[in-house]
């Protein structure tokens, strides 16, 4: 699972990465509120960690910019204001937690596991995840390892069937009736071309062969 910090305090920035990557988080830090949101935009992640004190632009104003552009992730704001003001601005223009520091670590790590399965429980099958590989169907979009990887619509509409179908060996026959219907030349080479270049956009991102030839049968996706 990977986890957005943004936190100007590279003291504070470096206890919480160690603290989640023990747990198995990969984090990406940013270090102002302009790459926050460059960050937040371009990337898929689990959960933002968002710090308000800012040097450049406000979290309340990167929050409220994040669900503006439709970013869904859910958002925890990491800050010193304690007021109940500032905590109820946060919450009202869409954070989903708010803490106060000092914190306890294992509170922060606590909340934010909790966010992320209350995420998940709640996402419907327009996305569909494998490993690193995730696909959302309604905006077609496609992320390798929280990297956004820009597809062709038949490459698209090919990832998708396999991560509905994961660890099932799919056979030429299958998968080209599920794209292109019966009519299919079923003896052309498309699909290996494409299964070519799916898999060099995927390995662009990840060391992992997530889609493997197997012999005189298929394709499988699987990370094993």
């Amino acid at each position: 699972m990977r986890i957005l910090l943004v936190e100007d305090d590279k003291v504070v920035g470096s206890l919480v990465k160690n603290l989640l990557e023990k747990s198995n988080f990969k984090v990406d830090i940013a270090l102002t509120g302009l790459e926050g949101i460059e960050k937040g935009f371009k990337q898929s992640y689990d959960c933002i960690v968002l710090d308000l004190g800012l040097p450049d632009v406000d979290g309340l104003e990167i929050c409220q910019k994040l669900r503006a552009n439709n970013v869904n992730t859910p958002i925890i704001i990491l800050s010193s204001y304690d007021a109940t003001n500032i905590k109820v601005s946060g919450l009202d223009i869409g954070a989903d937690d708010y803490l106060t520091k000092p914190f306890d670590n294992l509170e922060l790590k606590a909340r934010i596991e909790a966010l992320i399965r209350r995420y998940k429980s709640q996402k419907t099958q327009e996305i569909f995840e494998y490993g690193e590989l995730e696909i959302n169907v309604v905006s077609r979009k496609f992320f390798v390892d929280g990297n956004e990887v820009e597809l062709t619509n038949n490459e698209f509409d090919i990832i998708h069937f396999f991560l509905k179908n994961p660890e099932r060996i799919i056979s030429i026959d299958e998968l080209a009736s599920s794209i292109w219907g019966n009519g299919f030349d079923k003896q052309t080479n498309y699909i290996n071309v494409y299964m070519s270049y799916i898999r060099k956009k995927i390995r662009s991102h990840t060391d992992i062969n997530y889609i493997k030839t197997i012999r005189k049968r298929g394709f499988e996706l699987n990370n094993k």
